[in-house]
């Protein structure tokens, strides 16, 4: 028998539809210059709610920039883009200590010059092809919300979300992210191409004199106050032990775990794969009318949760198994007792 609570506190209830009324604003906006992609946005949105940071894959061309910029602008936050290059440097994302003389009295002292990371959402473009030095200073500060220069910690203003991207094609001379950097990102999220009568408007709308720029409509504080309200929903326990089961299995130096998984997965998830998936459920539950996390909304984050924290083995990619099959795999063979319940 399920345990499901009723959800979250009649005072509370207030709160969530607040959100949801935020959000239908949001993709409103997005959606005046963004054509389709309507589940990456809306991943974006979760990834946002549940204060985490997202890795967006896609090859180019596929208005990744204009998303994140859209999303920035209708939530009213300072927007900052980084063009990663194998020469970029960390002070050149942090900022630096520089000499500056005081004209008054002529005396010389160092002031920090901030770097384009003090913002609100920054994207990271092509986050692979920066040196690992670059990309850890960039993923500390995501995980700390703060920078230390010359030995002064600077904070970074709330809300503050890092959205880099990569490119799944051209990959010579990268650095591809190591796995536990990769696992501070939220989401790992396929930006695919367009259907075709989406592509057609996208030429209707990017070839004529027409040009429309989203509203802010949504402040940095209505953002921070709605990724509280997502903290509240509770989590019902029947569905905490379908992501255990679901995330251990994929673990193969797990004694509980199939032959399969040994044979195909060289590396699997930590815990923190079950806390983002905590988080990212709770907050897709409200974006979808439901004051409590089911079954449903795990298994439709597993894949952006999962995905970069699952390496495969040999055999797996000699077979042509990619990481999402692997996944999908999981969830088919997931254990019935949680499937039995409601």
């Amino acid at each position: 028998m399920s345990d499901v609570s009723v959800g979250i506190a009649p005072d509370d209830q207030q709160r969530a539809a607040r959100l949801v009324e935020i959000c239908g604003r949001i993709r409103e906006q997005v959606g005046r210059v963004v054509v389709g992609q309507s589940e990456v946005i809306e991943q974006l949105l979760i990834a946002i709610l549940a204060r985490g940071h997202c890795l967006l894959e896609g090859v180019p061309g596929l208005a990744k920039t204009l998303m994140v910029r859209s999303l920035a602008e209708s939530m009213s936050l300072s927007f900052h883009r980084i063009q990663f290059t194998p020469d970029l440097m960390p002070a050149d994302i942090t900022g630096t200590d520089i000499i500056q003389e005081n004209r008054e009295t002529g005396h010389r002292d160092l002031v920090f010059e901030k770097g384009p990371i003090f913002t609100q959402m920054l994207l990271a473009d092509e986050i692979n092809r920066t040196p690992p030095k670059t990309q850890a200073a960039l993923l500390e500060a995501m995980q700390e919300h703060e920078v230390t220069v010359g030995g002064t910690t600077y904070r970074l203003d709330e809300p503050f979300f890092v959205l880099a991207t990569q490119n799944p094609i051209e990959q010579e001379g990268t650095y591809p992210l190591p796995e536990a950097q990769r696992d501070r990102f939220l989401f790992n999220v396929v930006v695919d191409y367009p259907s075709r009568e989406q592509e057609g408007e996208i030429i209707d709308r990017t070839t004529s004199t027409i040009s429309v720029k989203p509203e802010a409509v949504v402040s940095g504080d209505e953002i921070i106050e709605c990724q509280q309200t997502v903290r509240l929903v509770p989590l019902p326990d029947h569905v905490k032990q379908f992501v255990l089961d679901l995330v251990r299995a994929a673990r193969p130096k797990d004694p509980d775990s199939a032959a399969w998984v040994r044979e195909l997965i060289d590396w699997g998830p930590g815990p923190r794969a079950c806390q983002q998936l905590v988080l990212g459920a709770k907050a897709r539950a409200l974006l979808h009318g439901r004051h409590h996390v089911t079954r449903d909304d795990i298994e439709a984050l597993a894949l952006p949760v999962l995905r970069h924290r699952i390496v495969p083995t040999f055999n797996a990619e000699a077979e042509g198994v990619s990481v999402d099959d692997l996944i999908q795999r999981l969830l088919r063979e997931a254990p019935k007792s949680a499937k039995q319940l409601l």
